[in-house]
């Protein structure tokens, strides 16, 4: 139980003052327990700042995953829209892990940059089988033009981290109609 609640006080404080203007004696000062005890479940600030993120990343890839066995009937187009609004949909009801990853992403901490940029690529990794078999079969069936796959992906990727961006711009309110008409165009790339 406490290892959680450090976690979720930490999540709350990296999210709000980044990885440098977060301390442990506040995290265990809001978790109500004394600093040592945090080493009871955490080598130190680095070991809970990159768990958080690993989890972060494992938990959004897990979703993906078995949302594409609920939607795995669906055609190539329709499958990577619902990828993408469930994507949204993660990070606008998640919106503490979601600026989160961004802090973690844009600003790390420059001693954790090279560790946080390897775990986001691995993640990535996943990611890209689960879109490498979509585009594969949406070529086949003539659904998407011919192209190569990693470009696609590459694509794709760009596509769901602009709006991830946009979300801090315009607002989750101002966001979701615009992305009709973002998948609309890309859609329309993909299949010209």
């Amino acid at each position: 139980m406490t290892k959680n609640e450090i976690k979720n006080i930490s999540l709350s404080l990296f999210t709000k003052y980044g990885y440098e203007g977060t301390a442990l004696s506040e995290i265990a000062r809001r978790v109500g327990i004394q600093k040592p005890s945090i080493y009871n479940h955490f080598k130190n600030k680095d070991d809970l700042f990159l768990c958080l993120f690993e989890e972060i990343l494992e938990e959004h890839i897990h979703q993906v995953e078995q949302f594409v066995e609920e939607i795995n009937t669906l055609s190539s187009e329709e499958k990577l829209k619902h990828i993408l609004l469930d994507t949204c949909n993660y990070y606008k009801n998640h919106e503490d892990k979601a600026t989160f990853l961004k802090r973690a992403m844009i600003f790390p901490p420059e001693h954790l940059k090279h560790i946080l940029n390897e775990k986001f690529l691995k993640s990535e990794e996943s990611f890209s089988a689960i879109l490498h078999a979509i585009f594969v079969e949406g070529i086949d069936k003539k659904e998407i033009r011919q192209g190569k796959i990693e470009n696609l992906i590459m694509s794709y990727f760009c596509l769901i981290d602009g709006i991830f961006m946009e979300f801090s711009y315009y607002g989750i309110e101002n966001m979701e109609p615009r992305i009709q008409n973002i998948w609309e165009n890309f859609w329309y790339g993909l299949s010209g």
